[in-house]
């Protein structure tokens, strides 16, 4: 069997890290997993049957009537499959991010995806992006990268985001949510968000995408010769 390469992106929320790995993979001919959407997902699920994302007998009791199928379209768009039913805009709000930090943390979930996570990298080449992909997930991938930026940054990043689509939005309520988001994913005791060891830091407070981009294309060819 051939080998596969896997480069794990990890950093905070609105740090870019979906974006960025989405343009790498297709530059690439990887395959994009956004974890954040499978982990947004469960919170989705459990959003729906009025179970609390802290409410961990809830959460355990109910994990097993979820199935989650990730698929691709012809742009290499990923989709997250729930029960049957395509839920990627549905899990795309604030408040569903913020329950899927909460429910991230219960030891349950992230069994029940950690098998999913490994099993398309063990098959596939991909990039992956999240909070513990270099530290828990995939301990061993080929490169790691520490995706950041200023809180400030990525808090007007996300309300202009919003605003081009048409969305209401308030700057400093997206960066007390954003700074929250921080400490709960960084505070969490199971998997909490931090840089591995062997990751190689990119702040993009003052990079564009272009930038960023090619910062990390670099890594990446010096680690794997691509």
């Amino acid at each position: 069997m051939a080998k596969t390469y896997s480069i794990a992106i990890d950093g905070p929320a609105g740090a870019g890290k979906s974006t960025i790995a989405r343009r790498l993979a297709k530059e690439l001919g990887y395959y994009y997993v956004d974890t954040g959407a499978i982990y947004r997902t469960v919170a989705y699920f459990m959003d729906l049957l009025g179970i609390s994302p802290k409410d961990v007998d809830g959460v355990e009791r109910y994990i097993d009537e979820l199935t989650i199928e990730i698929e691709y379209d012809e742009d290499g768009v990923q989709h997250m499959i729930m029960n049957g039913m395509d839920v990627s805009g549905d899990i795309r709000t604030q408040d569903i991010s913020q329950k899927a930090s909460l429910v991230s943390a219960h030891a349950v979930v992230r069994e029940v995806l950690l098998d999913m996570q490994r099993a398309v990298a063990r098959k596939h080449n991909v990039i992956m992006d999240g909070r513990d992909i270099g530290t828990v997930v995939l301990p061993n991938a080929d490169v790691k990268i520490f995706l950041t930026a200023d809180p400030e940054v990525r808090a007007k990043r996300r309300y202009d985001e919003l605003i081009a689509k048409g969305q209401k939005a308030n700057l400093p309520t997206i960066l007390k949510e954003i700074q929250q988001r921080d400490y709960q994913d960084s505070h969490r005791e199971i998997a909490p968000l931090k840089q591995a060891k062997d990751a190689v830091k990119v702040d993009t407070s003052a990079l564009d995408i272009e930038g960023v981009v090619t910062a990390i294309r670099d890594i990446v060819g010096k680690k794997i010769g691509l």
